[in-house]
């Protein structure tokens, strides 16, 4: 199996939680005959949008490496719930839904880096969700810890990629960078993919 095809068999379906009950007094519990036409046309459309996304979005913040891809897919969904009327768009939802998760990520990643260097001892060992745990196969372990020791730009051109399937074009959208610098970072990561693979036969 080339690193690719495992890549993209790397986790399974993780179990899609239900959407919260508003609050009760929230505008959002106002029944639908009260409610702004617009609201309701929103909210529908992130629902399917939630339907049809949430498994993939978890299963990319786990491959990009948060520690807790569960609330970046959540912080995500609540970004693109404020900012749903500056779309230009509707089918432009999922590719920014794609691009928060990744910028997200990638934040969070730097921040625990930081947060690591000012901690006198060493900090112990992340105790992944067992929502996380469980989309990993212990057969397909060696080759996610290879993945999340690569830089950032590198894991993320490849998860899109080949986890994804993406075209360059929507790779260099989600994580703003040009066609060229996806196809460096991609290669560049291929290659040290299957040079950790290689040494483990």
């Amino acid at each position: 199996m080339t690193v690719p095809q495992a890549m993209a068999a790397a986790v399974t379906e993780p179990r899609i939680p239900q959407p919260m009950a508003a609050p009760p007094g929230d505008p959002e519990a106002l029944s639908p005959a009260v409610r702004d036409p617009a609201d309701l046309e929103r909210e529908a459309a992130l629902a399917r949008l939630f339907e049809l996304h949430y498994a993939s979005m978890l299963r990319l913040a786990v491959l990009l490496g948060a520690d807790d891809p569960e609330n970046v897919v959540a912080e995500a969904y609540y970004q693109i719930y404020r900012k749903w009327r500056r779309l230009r768009e509707p089918g432009a939802a999922e590719a920014y839904l794609r691009s928060t998760v990744c910028n997200l990520t990638r934040m969070r990643i730097r921040h625990l880096q930081v947060a690591r260097k000012h901690v006198e001892a060493p900090p112990s060992e992340l105790v992944a969700s067992a929502e996380s745990t469980a989309l990993l196969h212990d057969d397909q372990r060696a080759l996610i810890d290879a993945l999340q020791q690569l830089p950032a730009r590198q894991r993320e051109a490849l998860v899109l990629r080949h986890w994804l399937g993406l075209k360059e074009s929507e790779i260099a959208a989600a994580m703003g960078i040009s066609c060229g610098s996806v196809k460096t970072h991609t290669a560049r990561g291929i290659a040290a993919l299957s040079q950790v693979m290689e040494a483990r036969r």
